[in-house]
């Protein structure tokens, strides 16, 4: 578990499941749980080719009926456990036909034998076949039955645990992703830490290298905290810069921290990032996690500093939620949004402290202004497509 939270933390969120799925796999080859010969045919399909006989469904069409044939003959010839599953399918094809069609493929039992002849492994590879879409969501319920649920529900980031692991020769790096800024998270563990007064900032780009190495050399004698904002913008100063992290030492005031904030880059140097804590910065995925994420900022003090305590909860909820629907659509697409929009945790903050104006300046809450002040002015800035406009406004 200690090993799955701190590689997640330096990992996007689309990549979390296949290091869970690679964890657990691990585990159970050297448990000998899964034969060598499965897994690799599900990573790679059939090879070679095979003349496909008449199509015997009512339900596939030709072209799916190829691909299936040639997966279920491999399958048939080389894998012994499934010995026979060619000649049952012709047979019984109408038992697949409910898999087929049902939305919850994954959940659904094999016909027939296969149902207790193949192990959990073995039916994914028999649901690729027919529900190749459903493979994703059964491969998490496989590592949830396997090594449990905590496998597949990502840590909330916490920057405080991130910052016990780094040191004054180890430093901190956010890896950032489009529309994720980490200010708010740093600012907070500043005044958790009571460092307002000894921490500094700059955004690295032209002529701000020379800036940026006085900092941190006040820093390192002072024990401050140097946070480097956007490090791919300054390429030239990058082997500089891995310079100066490959000559952090014990004598350097143990108070020190050298914060750094880029986008995924070819160029930033290998040995920095062997060297530093790293964090992945974007919002996660899921309503669940992603309300979990936003309330991770707030502490109890927070959530009642306000006149009207019980309607600012409640109403800083409601925002919560909206903030975590307008992210959670970018991921469908086009469904989502007609133009991806990069809201950010600012956008949130923004209405939190406004409500907190309306509700400790105004007896009454004028619902249509903070309607208004959230969908169309904070969040809205940013979206151009009109349909867009009237969805946002619609879901707030």
């Amino acid at each position: 578990m200690t090993l799955y939270q701190n590689v997640c933390r330096s990992l996007f969120e689309r990549h979390k499941l296949l290091f869970s799925l690679l964890l657990c796999t691990k585990i159970l080859f050297g448990d000998d749980k899964i034969d060598m010969n499965e897994w690799r045919f599900f990573l790679s399909g059939p090879s070679g080719s095979v003349e496909p006989m008449d199509n015997p469904t009512d339900w596939l069409d030709d072209l799916e009926w190829v691909q299936v044939h040639a997966y279920l003959n491999f399958c048939d010839q080389n894998l012994p456990v499934f010995q026979g599953i060619l000649d049952y399918f012709v047979s019984f094809h109408k038992k697949f036909k409910k898999i087929f069609d049902t939305a919850e493929a994954h959940e659904e039992p094999m016909p027939g034998e296969w149902n207790n002849k193949l192990n959990s492994f073995q039916k994914i590879i028999l649901l690729k076949s027919i529900r190749a879409d459903k493979v994703t969501i059964a491969l998490q319920n496989y590592i949830i039955e396997q090594i449990g649920k905590d496998y597949v529900t990502p840590p909330t980031f916490r920057l405080d645990l991130c910052f016990r692991d780094s040191s004054n020769v180890s430093p901190l790096i956010f890896v950032l992703s489009s529309g994720s800024d980490p200010i708010a998270s740093f600012m907070k563990l500043v005044d958790q830490m009571d460092m307002r007064s000894r921490y500094q900032t700059i955004s690295l780009g032209q002529g701000q290298a020379k800036k940026a190495e006085t900092m941190i050399s006040q820093g390192m004698t002072r024990g401050e905290w140097i946070l480097l904002q956007n490090c791919h913008l300054s390429v030239s100063w990058l082997p500089k810069l891995e310079a100066i992290v490959e000559g952090l030492n014990d004598e350097i005031n143990p108070g020190f921290r050298l914060w750094m904030t880029s986008m995924p880059s070819l160029k930033f140097p290998v040995s920095a990032l062997q060297n530093s804590v790293k964090m992945t910065m974007e919002p996660p995925t899921g309503l669940r996690s992603n309300l979990l994420q936003t309330y991770e900022l707030f502490d109890d003090k927070q959530l009642m500093d306000c006149k009207k305590p019980n309607e600012y909860r409640k109403i800083l909820f409601a925002f919560s939620f909206f903030h975590a629907i307008v992210q959670d659509r970018r991921k469908f697409g086009a469904i989502g949004w007609n133009i991806p929009y990069a809201f950010t945790f600012e956008d949130f903050d923004v209405c939190r402290r406004q409500l907190k104006v309306f509700l400790d300046d105004y007896d009454q809450i004028d619902f249509t202004v903070l309607n208004y002040l959230g969908s169309e002015i904070n969040y809205g800035g940013r979206v151009t497509d009109d349909k867009d406009i009237r969805l946002i406004k619609s879901i707030l």
